[in-house]
């Protein structure tokens, strides 16, 4: 059984635009280690922003605290070694001319000695299935490729918490099932952020819904997805 370690706190986090849209309104929320979280909700729900926030690219009043680290100007750094975030566009971070190059990239920035940035990639390829495609450019590859390739831009840092945003967005349902088994299969605490509901049940046993930035439910997936309710509510299709 999961050891209730808290990975994730935040307590009552706010955030407006300089337009000054309400993105997050008084949002709290725990997460302890190896849960994987669904985060659901429409366009415009908060999500992302939400996100943003837990590695310090957008900063508020408001708690975040990570791995027992509040979100802060000097534990940025360490903060960004252990919560991996993959954007729903793989190209966002795949920019380097190799897919050896993108994987090693944020190891090297760690100041890993050459021995370690081998190892490392090494190991977040054969995590992704990617093996043997080090010499390869990322920008040829097909989106499924692309994504397991993100994905093995994060896990080169030796995270302890994996984020996803949209991570089925663009894929074929053979792409799609076999990032589900990926994932799955990875030994960290997740946060999935979906408006896939099958993605969202075959992962997640627990989910979060966000509306309006703000969240309106946090229960078992099952529970989630058999409340049609709710869901409609909330601008979500039931899962069928």
């Amino acid at each position: 059984m999961a050891s209730m370690k808290e990975v994730l706190r935040i307590e009552h986090l706010s955030f407006s635009y300089p337009d000054g849209h309400k993105a997050l309104q008084d949002v709290s929320l725990v997460i302890v280690e190896g849960e994987t979280v669904g985060l659901i909700g429409p366009n415009g729900a908060g999500k992302s922003t939400l996100m943003l926030h837990l590695n310090g690219l957008l900063r508020s009043n408001g708690c975040v605290r990570v791995l027992d680290m509040h979100v802060d100007g000097k534990n940025l750094k360490a903060i960004r070694t252990k919560i991996g975030v993959v954007f729903q566009d793989p190209d966002d971070q795949l920019f380097m001319p190799t897919v050896f190059d993108d994987v090693a990239f944020g190891p090297i920035n760690l100041g890993c000695d050459k021995a370690e940035v081998q190892q490392r990639v090494a190991q977040a390829l054969a995590w992704v299935g990617m093996e043997g495609y080090e010499k390869r450019s990322p920008h040829h590859l097909s989106i499924g490729e692309k994504k397991r390739i993100a994905i093995a831009t994060v896990l080169s840092m030796s995270p302890e918490v994996l984020v996803l945003d949209e991570p089925s967005s663009s894929l074929d349902p053979r792409g799609k099932w076999a990032l589900i088994e990926l994932v799955r299969g990875l030994p960290l605490t997740k946060i999935v952020a979906s408006h896939d509901m099958e993605l969202i049940r075959a992962l997640c046993r627990r989910t979060v819904v966000m509306d309006e930035g703000r969240v309106v439910a946090d229960d078992l997936t099952e529970r989630i997805l058999s409340n049609e309710s709710l869901l409609r509510a909330h601008g979500l299709a039931p899962c069928k």
